[in-house]
């Protein structure tokens, strides 16, 4: 495998003498994710290559990895958009796969000047546009009549008063967009939902979401079982569908699955999701998630138009959505899946230590469990049979860099807080 690193002035693809061979280009490599779209499209032959901004990234360890490029700029600018131009013109039009909330927003900037260089894999506008907005997303399912939770739109201060009568607390503030922009559009940062206990947290959340132009959604509290639908369409028509459910996630109020786990399509949720994307006409992958009240009722919370984080839960109990999203993106023939085995188990163990760590630290605050419990339920993880991010007998070098990335960073936080001890 051969790693590159592209600095503030690119040097490579400068020319067709210097042409590479590149079936797909899959962007954020640090993400599990994108590890598991390089090994599923790897192992079919294609020729990979993977990008990130940083270099001890598990991906680029992987057997299926043929190229590793290492850009300079951080994802979302309009310096990284130079450099991935840059490979592109060196290549004949890859297919480009991202899972980065950030990149997504760059790409669409310029979506037509990247659709004539790559196969970009992700859904059209407007559908795209409607998908990463959680209030134009929760508009459609109204009219749907699919459950929606109570929330009210902040855009500012004035907003948040009204918010506090209505919903109430504790409640979940969230960014209307998870990619929260700078208010100049050409950086940003991710955020995610954030629980609010007291009137003067919302009114700090509240700020930091909207401070750039922005909005955010002020919804009730909810605490039941979140559950998921994966869907692959193409021109309406749908060729793949997955559900499953997260035992935990990371951070522990709602984010990416840590324990999930394989099960049938629910009817009520199956139902709502399918209806919501092929109302918004969203092909390529998706997936669709849920939270259930503690009565059981569903209630939408949004749509993921990317790879998300949890996808090999799929892959490995049959439905490999890398690999259907590689043939959709190219114009390839699709095949629709057949089923898929339920009941299959995935743990990502580093964020499982972390979001313990973190259940412990936030004890006491709704919705999160007691430190014993947390700890209990960590150690019994390790008697339910089931399968490891990373860990692959076939490619096992991404697992040891993760646990070595993992373990750098653990003793990096332990030295930062011992020296704050002593400051």
């Amino acid at each position: 495998m051969e790693t590159s690193t592209m600095a503030a002035s690119p040097i490579l693809g400068a020319g067709a003498a210097t042409r590479r061979p590149c079936d797909a280009l899959i962007l954020n490599a640090r993400l599990r994710q994108s590890l598991v779209a390089v090994r599923s499209l790897g192992r079919r032959g294609f020729h990979v290559a993977a990008v990130d901004t940083e270099d001890r990234v598990p991906t680029f360890a992987s057997r299926w990895c043929r190229e590793a490029l290492v850009f300079s700029a951080s994802e979302g600018t309009e310096a990284y958009l130079v450099h991935l131009e840059e490979v592109l013109r060196s290549t004949d039009r890859p297919v480009v796969i991202t899972s980065h909330d950030g990149t997504i927003a760059l790409l669409r900037r310029h979506r037509a000047r990247l659709d004539a260089l790559a196969q970009v894999a992700l859904a059209p506008e407007p559908a795209l546009a409607i998908a990463v907005s959680k209030e134009r997303t929760l508009a459609v399912a109204r009219q749907l009549g699919i459950p929606i939770p109570r929330a009210v739109t902040i855009r500012g201060d004035a907003d948040v008063s009204t918010a506090l009568r209505e919903i109430g607390l504790p409640a979940v503030l969230k960014p209307d967009e998870s990619w929260v922009s700078s208010g100049r559009g050409t950086t940003g940062t991710w955020m995610g939902p954030r629980l609010a206990t007291t009137a003067d947290e919302a009114r700090y959340v509240a700020a930091a979401m909207t401070g750039g132009g922005g909005t955010a959604l002020f919804q009730q509290f909810l605490t039941g079982r979140r559950e998921a639908v994966s869907f692959l369409l193409s021109k309406g028509v749908v060729h793949a569908r997955f559900a499953q459910w997260a035992r935990r996630t990371r951070p522990p109020l709602g984010g990416e699955s840590i324990i999930r786990q394989s099960i049938a399509i629910p009817d009520d949720i199956g139902g709502f999701a399918e209806s919501l994307v092929q109302a918004i006409g969203l092909d390529g992958y998706s997936e669709v998630e849920f939270r259930r009240d503690a009565l059981g009722v569903p209630y939408l919370m949004e749509i993921n138009p990317r790879l998300s984080a949890s996808v090999e839960v799929a892959v490995r109990s049959g439905v490999d959505f890398p690999y259907l999203l590689y043939q959709w993106a190219s114009g390839a023939a699709l095949p629709k899946a057949a089923g898929y085995a339920q009941g299959r188990w995935m743990r990502h163990l580093g964020g499982d230590i972390m979001t313990t760590i973190e259940t412990i630290g936030e004890r006491g605050r709704p919705g999160v469990t007691s430190p014993f419990r947390a700890l209990l339920d960590f150690g019994a993880s390790f008697f339910t049979p089931m399968s490891y991010d990373y860990a692959d007998h076939r490619d096992p070098r991404p697992a040891l860099r993760a646990s070595a990335n993992f373990t750098r960073y653990a003793l990096d936080r332990i030295v930062t807080r011992v020296r704050k001890s002593f400051a």
